[in-house]
C-alpha cells in the first residue's frame, strides 16, 4: 500500500486570525503548534510575513499579522517535526525584511496574488527561493479568472522556481466539478509544478473538495482546526488527520486543541456555515458583503440579503 504524497499545511492562526484580527496569545499559539506537532501535521502558517508600514490599520492586529523573527524564537524556542509557514501578499512585504532561511524560523513563504499579479509575484517568490525557502504561489479567486488570463500565468509559472502551485478557491463557490476540472488543467499546463489547494466552507464542500483534490495528486492541503478562517472558515484540519488514506496523523492531540482551545473560542468569535454565506458563495461573490451583514442588527435576513444581491434595481440604489 503506497503512502500518501499529502501534506496538511494547518492555517488557524493566520486564516483565522481574519476572524479576530489575530488576537492569539502566545500560549494559545504555543498549545497550538505543540498540539500539531504531537498529531503529526507537517506545517503551520504561524501568520504573515508583512510590512505594518505598508498596511493601514496596522495598530490594531495582533502580532501574527507581521511576524518577527526574533518573537517567532521566543515563542517556539524548540521546533519540531512540524515545518513553520508565513503569507506574504504582494505589495505589502518588504523583503529588507526577510532573513536568510537559515537565520529564521520558517520554513515555507506563500506568496498570495490575484492573476494578474503573477509576475510580480513570481519576482517575490525568486527572491524567497534565493533566501533558501521553500516557496508556493497562490492564485486567489481562481472562479473568477478568464481562460486567457490563466494560461499566461501558467506560462510564467513554468519557468519559475517556484514549489508549488495552490488552487484557491477564494469565494468557497467551486463544487467536485470544478476542482477535477482545475488539478486537471493545472497539472497539465505545470507538469513540472507540485500543487496544492486551499478551500472555504460557504456551500459544506471545503472537506470533500480537499480530499478529492488529494486523491488526484494535489500534495499541499490548507485546513484549520474547527475549520476556523474568514467568513464560512476552511477545511477543518481534524478531518483531514482523521479520513486521509495511508498516513501518519494522529487524531487525539487535535481533539485536545479543539476542546482546550476552539470550542471556547467559537463561544466569543464567529466563523464556519451560515447562511449569508452560503449566499455569496452560490453567487460566486467575496464574501464582504455577508460578513458586513453578520456585524448588522440585521445578521439573520437572509432573504432581503439575497434579494439586494441578486436585483439590479435594489443593487443600484445602494451603490
Amino acid at each position: 500500500m503506497k503512502s500518501n504524497k499529502s501534506k496538511i499545511v494547518d492555517c488557524t492562526i493566520r486564516d483565522g486570525g481574519l476572524v479576530n484580527n489575530w488576537d492569539f496569545s502566545v500560549e494559545f499559539v504555543q498549545n497550538l503548534y505543540a498540539g500539531l506537532n504531537e498529531a503529526g501535521v507537517d506545517y503551520m502558517e504561524i501568520g504573515y510575513k508583512n510590512s505594518p508600514k505598508l498596511l493601514k490599520g496596522a495598530e490594531g492586529a495582533g502580532p501574527w499579522r507581521f511576524l518577527n523573527d526574533d518573537f517567532l524564537r521566543k515563542v517556539i524556542p524548540q521546533k519540531g517535526h512540524t515545518k513553520l509557514s508565513a503569507l506574504v501578499d504582494i505589495g505589502r512585504v518588504d523583503e529588507n525584511d526577510i532573513l536568510p532561511r537559515s537565520e529564521s524560523m520558517l520554513d515555507l513563504i506563500r506568496v498570495a496574488c490575484y492573476s494578474k499579479d503573477v509576475d510580480k509575484a513570481l519576482q517575490l517568490v525568486q527572491t524567497f527561493h534565493d533566501l533558501g525557502y521553500e516557496t508556493t504561489i497562490n492564485i486567489m479567486a481562481l472562479s473568477n479568472v478568464m481562460e486567457n488570463e490563466l494560461l499566461e500565468a501558467f506560462e510564467q509559472i513554468r519557468e519559475s522556481v517556484v514549489d508549488v502551485v495552490y488552487i484557491v478557491d477564494s469565494y468557497g463557490s467551486l463544487d467536485h466539478n470544478d476542482i477535477h476540472y482545475l488539478v486537471e488543467k493545472f497539472q497539465t499546463h505545470l507538469p513540472n509544478k507540485r500543487l496544492g489547494v486551499h478551500t472555504h466552507n460557504n456551500l459544506q464542500l471545503a472537506f470533500s473538495n480537499t480530499l478529492l483534490a488529494s486523491e488526484k495528486g494535489v500534495e499541499l492541503l490548507d485546513a484549520s482546526c474547527y475549520g476556523m478562517g474568514r467568513a464560512a472558515g476552511n477545511c477543518p484540519t481534524e478531518l483531514l488527520v482523521t479520513h486521509l488514506k495511508n498516513t501518519k496523523y494522529t487524531l487525539r492531540p487535535v481533539l485536545d486543541i479543539l476542546e482546550r482551545l476552539m470550542i471556547p473560542l467559537r463561544e466569543k468569535e464567529e466563523w464556519g456555515y451560515i447562511i449569508p454565506y452560503m449566499i455569496t458563495g452560490t453567487l460566486d461573490e467575496h464574501p464582504r458583503s455577508a460578513m458586513a451583514l453578520r456585524s448588522s442588527e440585521d445578521k439573520d435576513k437572509a432573504v432581503d440579503f439575497y434579494d439586494k444581491l441578486t436585483t439590479p434595481e435594489v443593487n443600484f440604489g445602494d451603490k
